[in-house]
């Protein structure tokens, strides 16, 4: 395995899955779709998010009128599906001496989506790393540091990269600027999906 590129405290694998492997992950998460429909969230604040979310997993993380956390359930009371051993294996790789991730969230951005500067902070124990992989069009990713004041720098993430943020960057700011629809056939439709990987707790 290639050596990960540093931006910003982040671990970048740029291409580390290829295309057979990112097709044979997207047939996965076809089937988890069908368990687990992708479904647009409201934020606390009444808006809906633009990005559609599904999960698979111990628990899986939404957003409703009341806050952000992490469910056992989806909203029409079915469990969550396992995390596909396609997508466990991505985590082991890029990881060490970690437990097995119990909490898998699925984004996928259609044509405008974004997702704007936060952290990831709703675990029980934020040691564990965060691994994120992209699949499909190509997302402006922009990271800052553990204040949202801290300056932010941008790169592309394209399909098949995977990040990991753990140590000093483990809570840093970070979000999606933009994608560039179309920019790859992975999805017939096109978009991008980003299949983000903790230990909820």
């Amino acid at each position: 395995m290639a050596e990960a590129l540093e931006f910003q405290g982040t671990r970048v694998w740029k291409g580390l899955l290829s295309r057979p492997d990112q097709e044979a992950m997207v047939s996965d998460l076809r089937s988890i779709a069908e368990v687990a429909p992708f479904r647009s969230y409201q934020t606390p604040g009444g808006n809906h998010m633009s990005v559609r979310m599904s999960g698979a997993g111990r628990a899986a993380w939404m957003s409703d009128r009341s806050g952000y956390a992490y469910h056992s359930k989806q909203p029409d009371g079915r469990s969550w599906p396992d995390i596909p051993e396609s997508i466990q294996a991505v985590w082991h790789q890029v990881t060490q001496d970690t437990p097995n991730p119990d909490s898998c969230l699925i984004n996928y951005y259609g044509e405008g989506a974004k997702m704007g500067l936060h952290q990831d902070r709703d675990e029980k124990d934020t040691q564990w790393p965060v691994v994120s992989i992209s699949l499909g069009d190509d997302a402006q990713f922009r990271v800052g540091g553990s204040s949202r004041k801290d300056p932010t720098r941008s790169t592309w993430l394209r399909s098949g990269d995977v990040v990991v943020m753990t140590g000093a960057s483990r809570l840093a700011f970070h979000g999606v600027d933009r994608i560039k629809f179309g920019s790859s056939p992975l999805l017939a439709r096109g978009g991008r999906i980003n299949i983000t990987l903790r230990i909820a707790g």
